[in-house]
């Protein structure tokens, strides 16, 4: 590889950590009491899915360990934000499902950290954020390839 190219992907890679970091904070700060950005993502994730959802493949879908989406999960099941059974199926597995409690949370937040979306994407301008999507899509899915 030649060095621009070097110097292109650590620019590349240099402002998509900064961007992940600002974002982060910001949107911790939006969130309402009690929920941290983790709790979000998993609720998030569970409020689009139709299917129960194994821990294990909880795990795997944001590329944590089995321990810390336990952590995660525990703490949800707690705040009643999500029902963790046993699958019928194979009773040395549980299955993770988003209550009615866990839905109306995940929409408090995302009332919370929507106007700060809209806000930056509005500073940004629309059509900037529509052309960058693709890329940053790609760059995503670079990343999550296993080999």
């Amino acid at each position: 590889m030649s060095e621009e190219h070097n110097t292109l992907a650590k620019a590349l890679f240099s402002e998509l950590f900064m961007a992940d970091q600002l974002a982060r904070n910001r949107l911790t700060k939006a969130l309402p009491k009690g929920m941290e950005l983790s709790h979000f993502s998993v609720l998030n994730h569970l409020a689009h899915v139709e299917a129960p959802r194994s821990p294990a493949r909880l795990a795997e879908t944001f590329n944590l360990t089995r321990g810390a989406m336990t952590n995660t999960l525990h703490k949800l099941e707690w705040a009643g934000h999500i029902h963790v059974s046993p699958d019928w199926d194979d009773a040395r597995r549980k299955q993770v499902v988003i209550s009615p409690a866990g839905k109306a949370a995940r929409d408090a937040a995302l009332a919370a950290i929507t106007p700060l979306i809209a806000e930056i994407v509005g500073r940004v301008g629309a059509e900037e954020v529509r052309a960058t999507l693709p890329v940053l899509r790609q760059i995503r899915a670079r990343l999550s390839d296993k080999n």
